[in-house]
């Protein structure tokens, strides 16, 4: 199972939007023939892009039409580059570990401290992400959850055949349900009743 779990989908450096890579990001893909930047109080409003106007038996004419690029408020670039790790609280830390590791084959990230809380857990590998198993009180109620988990509070991992994955959940007689808009995903819960989403996307 642990090779059905995606590599992290993260955004490249060079394309993640903040004030010093704007510009890098203009000088990649726009073409300076073609775009020209819209300054106001020194400060970058968009590009216009010069398009070529319908031709006219007199002559060519080009005419500007804007482009939106949204500008980057210094202030509010926090420099957020991805999810670490997801927090899942369970009653029981051994049943919880039966499940994310024998059924759905994740990986105990052993570099993690399981010593350093106040409270017993587990770090699993997702990817290069991971999710923190928290064996603390649920202030979630057990019963009357949604059947689809799609319609609840859930975690989604990113996976490479959901039809294998509804084989071991058949085989581990485990319940899921599918994604109602068609699309192919897979939705089930774990011991304590945290929904799962598994969702297939190409490599």
């Amino acid at each position: 199972m642990a090779a059905l779990l995606s590599p992290s989908l993260s955004v490249p450096s060079h394309n993640k939007v903040n004030p010093f890579s704007v510009s890098s990001i203009a000088a990649n893909t726009l073409s300076s023939r073609n775009f020209q930047p819209t300054m106001r109080n020194n400060r970058n409003q968009g590009y216009r892009r010069l398009t070529k106007a319908k031709v006219s038996v007199e002559a060519d004419v080009l005419a500007k039409d804007t482009v939106s690029v949204e500008s980057v408020d210094d202030a509010n670039d926090y420099g957020a580059v991805g999810m670490h790790h997801v927090g899942i609280l369970c009653k029981n830390l051994e049943r919880s570990l039966d499940f994310y590791q024998n059924v759905l084959g994740l990986k105990i990230n052993e570099a993690r401290p399981d010593d350093k809380l106040p409270y017993r857990g587990a770090w699993l590998w997702v990817g290069s992400e991971m999710i923190h198993l928290m064996e603390l009180p649920n202030p979630d109620p057990f019963t009357g959850r949604p059947e689809h988990g799609g319609r609840d509070r859930h975690t989604c991992l990113a996976i490479r055949d959901v039809s294998k994955l509804k084989a071991i959940l058949d085989k581990a007689g485990i319940s899921y349900t599918l994604s109602r808009s068609g699309r192919p995903a897979i939705f089930t819960r774990d011991p304590d009743a945290n929904a799962l989403e598994f969702t297939q996307v190409d490599d």
